[in-house]
């Protein structure tokens, strides 16, 4: 399967190694590397191979390496000494505390979002649920899920908080490793879209404070579905 993310904006190889005038090589193929895990070509638990990048690329190991230690910093890969760098596994405990985190940001973003609620916003939104019952209709678990990440990325950066911007895509990256597996399943789905016209509601109506509950909880939702999905319990609270 193959997903955009909302924030990434890598092309093909050849073509980013020949537009890096002013970017450094080793941040070219940092978002290479990255563009992989995220499409699930680079597996969790796979190990990330110098040689093999480098050659595919067509560039020393020296920007390679550069690369993988600026990546082991997002938390998506590590270094075990003396075996190499992988794609990390995300623990259930892990995505369990990333849920709780998200669902705090998320209903940060959407307080703000209907505070001030653009029309263009809600368009842009209204878009998106389009799109998610669609592919909900045709039960293209791909497309939803790939139509829900625009959907909250354009509340998210609404408010123009850098800052919020950078964390949620990092949450959201770490999360994204332990959701792959399950991205055939279809439990939920329409729980999550009517939630999502709950959302899009609350924003077109300037309702503050119950955008952001229904944000929160939606959140929490969707880990406790996963969690279910992955045959634990999750540890994410209810309050």
């Amino acid at each position: 399967m193959s997903f955009a993310m909302p924030w990434n904006t890598s092309t093909a190889a050849g073509s980013r190694l020949t537009q890096i005038r002013d970017v450094p090589l080793a941040h070219v193929i940092r978002d290479q590397i990255l563009a992989s895990i995220l499409r699930g070509e680079l597996a969790a638990g796979q190990r990330i191979t110098e040689p093999v990048i480098a050659t595919q690329l067509g560039v020393s190991r020296v920007p390679v390496r550069e690369a993988l230690r600026d990546l082991e910093s997002t938390g998506l890969v590590e270094s075990r000494k003396h075996f190499g760098v992988f794609v990390r596994q995300v623990s259930a405990q892990e995505t369990a505390e990333l849920y709780e985190l998200r669902s705090m940001l998320d209903a940060f973003a959407g307080r703000a979002a209907a505070a001030a609620a653009s029309p263009a916003l809600v368009a842009t939104l209204e878009g998106r649920l389009e799109q998610m019952n669609s592919a909900a209709a045709r039960k293209d678990v791909a497309n939803y899920y790939e139509a829900n990440l625009y959907f909250h990325w354009d509340i998210v950066s609404a408010g123009g908080n850098q800052q919020l911007c950078e964390v949620y895509r990092g949450v959201v990256q770490r999360l994204h490793l332990a959701r792959l597996k399950n991205l055939s399943s279809d439990v939920g789905m329409l729980e999550s879209l009517r939630e999502h016209h709950q959302i899009v509601a609350a924003i077109k109506a300037g309702d503050v404070r119950g955008c952001e509950t229904l944000m929160e909880n939606h959140v929490k939702s969707a880990g406790k579905r996963l969690a279910l999905l992955n045959g634990g319990v999750t540890a994410i609270s209810s309050s």
